[in-house]
């Protein structure tokens, strides 16, 4: 089964779902540029790719690589599929990768990553650990997975939160709100980026969804600075220095709300927020006239 094949039928499930072929590498959770080489035959997809593939269509995985004579017919560019058989469980909301890859991030956060191991994540999904392999394979393009899951997610918030916001003071507090871990999930989120702040340093693919994630993170604080001038709002500033400087600022007072007890005073999410706006007020904000 030649490659392009394979590719002309994964795009009939992405055009049935009824999604851009962004979406759908969100939500088979691989790198977008990966898909779209793999859609254009420079890229092979691989096994466990199809897998995932497979279950956020609903169709069957042989549907995809065409039936074992087929298959058979071109052993050298053929596309296998995985050797376990497909789980027969039903999948849950949003497909079985995307439960795996949140309940990964989930015990991460709880655990972190080098104590959470695939039997806890298959316990977590209630199923099996021949599951998991089935989607992931490796730890390795396990924790890639929730590191870009954990990237989109936290894009998608910003987006939602500040959708329509055009003052830009109004809107660089909103930022800094959803940076500010007050709830459990935002706590949790925290201990998610910290953990993987430290395997970033290990890691050569972490370490470049680590890259990608704060040039746009920065970029979306610099955006927001730029306009903000152009408003008057903010101080004629260097734009990408103050971006990032405060994000660096947020993400050392984050540090320390986590590494300290919750509420303790001076050092909690409020007192961190509050700094913040400080730091805008005093650096950024522009005077006020008369």
């Amino acid at each position: 089964m030649q490659q392009d094949e394979v590719a002309a039928r994964v795009r009939q499930v992405i055009d049935a779902a009824g999604v851009s072929a962004r979406e759908f590498a969100r939500r088979i959770v691989i790198d977008p540029s990966k898909l779209s080489r793999s859609l254009n035959g420079t890229r092979r997809f691989t096994a466990a790719e199809l897998a995932r593939i497979a279950d956020i269509g609903g169709v069957d995985v042989g549907r995809l690589i065409g039936t074992p004579a087929d298959a058979a017919g071109d052993t050298a560019t053929a596309v296998r599929a995985p050797s376990s058989p497909r789980p027969p469980s039903p999948s849950p909301e949003g497909g079985r990768p995307l439960q795996i890859v949140r309940e990964t991030v989930r015990l991460i956060a709880e655990r972190g990553f080098h104590a959470v191991r695939v039997a806890d994540i298959a316990a977590a999904c209630h199923t099996s650990t021949a599951a998991i392999h089935y989607h992931f394979p490796g730890r390795d393009e396990l924790l890639e997975a929730a590191v870009r899951w954990c990237m989109d997610e936290d894009t998608r918030r910003r987006a939602d939160a500040t959708a329509g916001t055009r003052h830009a003071g109004d809107e660089l507090r909103l930022l800094i709100e959803l940076q500010t871990p007050r709830t459990e999930q935002q706590r949790r989120q925290w201990c998610v980026w910290l953990d993987l702040w430290a395997e970033a340093a290990r890691s050569t693919t972490v370490g470049r969804l680590h890259v990608e994630y704060y040039r746009q993170w920065r970029g979306t604080v610099a955006d927001v600075i730029r306009r903000g001038v152009g408003q008057g709002v903010f101080r004629p500033v260097d734009v990408d220095g103050t971006a990032l400087a405060l994000t660096a600022l947020i993400d050392g007072l984050a540090s320390q709300v986590l590494a300290t007890e919750p509420g303790l005073p001076g050092t909690d999410a409020q007192a961190m927020h509050d700094a913040l706006i400080a730091h805008v007020d005093a650096c950024l904000t522009a005077p006020t006239p008369g």
